[in-house]
């Protein structure tokens, strides 16, 4: 398997020089695995990701399964900007969760309505197929995507994706404390090569102010990843008011507690062989 980062910033894009060494796009992860390209999230990262592949496929046809942990901004709104969605050639499959209000396609499509995009939907002409999941396991030609529920306001999936023996777990927008949510986050991530999890917060921050927000710490993730006998630690979703020297701080707090933790930044890329 091949992980690549393309966005790993959390609520907002922050294009500022103190944050170029980790990236300011929002939440984009790219995993190939055997024949299939996988994305999780749309955020910003997703036009970039999206130049990428029209470079590399060229003329050829792109196939991907777009799988989205929820319907937020920084979640889903690089989608208008990604150039393959143009192209008739290509073919994409969204899976997400069912909300309370809205189906899968029209939380996509809502977001290009007048006034608020200068185009709509029809304007793209690659196939897309809405693909409503809830807690599940699906297998792609031996790779196997299980999902279950995070927690998060109005609602999050995470995802383990395994092959040939390696795993890969996208757990990002989950909030410690609530039963349900932490036992889900410890199946997902059990004896997983790749841990990529949300730390946010520091836990002063979360302590002080930050509870409720639906968004984790540094601590509870090598918690997390100490139990589980996950592998390597990946902190994700940084903080818009995290530079690049408090992230560095909070790796090298983290590091004391769980030594194979990094933090993701855009273009980090992982072979799991």
């Amino acid at each position: 398997m091949l992980v690549r980062f393309w966005g790993v910033r959390g609520s907002t894009p922050t294009p500022q020089r103190e944050n170029l060494r980790y990236g300011g796009n929002t939440s984009c992860v790219e995993v190939r695995a055997g024949n299939h390209l996988f994305i999780f999230d749309c955020g910003t990262g997703f036009r970039v990701l999206g130049n990428a592949l029209r470079k590399e496929f060229g003329h050829r046809p792109l196939q991907a399964h777009v799988f989205l942990s929820h319907y937020h901004w920084d979640h889903i709104q690089g989608i208008p900007f990604f150039v393959p969605l143009y192209d008739a050639r290509n073919s994409f499959v969204f899976h997400s969760f069912r909300s309370v209000d809205t189906g899968l396609q029209q939380a996509l499509e809502d977001q290009m309505l007048n006034p608020y995009f200068p185009v709509d939907m029809t304007v793209m002409h690659a196939r897309r197929h809405f693909h409503e999941i809830g807690e599940e396991r699906a297998t792609y030609d031996g790779v196997h995507v299980t999902t279950r529920r995070l927690n998060h306001p109005q609602g999050c999936l995470g995802f383990r994706i395994e092959h040939r023996g390696k795993v890969v777990v996208y757990a990002t927008d989950n909030e410690p404390g609530d039963p349900a949510g932490d036992r889900n986050v410890r199946d997902l991530a059990a004896d997983a090569d790749l841990l990529i999890y949300d730390a946010q917060y520091t836990p002063e921050e979360y302590v002080a102010e930050k509870r409720s927000w639906g968004h984790s710490t540094w601590l509870e993730g090598v918690t997390i990843a100490r139990e589980t006998r996950t592998k390597r630690l990946i902190l994700f979703h940084h903080d818009p008011d995290h530079n690049d020297r408090m992230i560095d701080s909070i790796v090298r707090k983290a590091k004391r507690h769980f030594s194979r933790t990094v933090a993701a930044r855009e273009g980090l890329t992982i072979r799991l062989d």
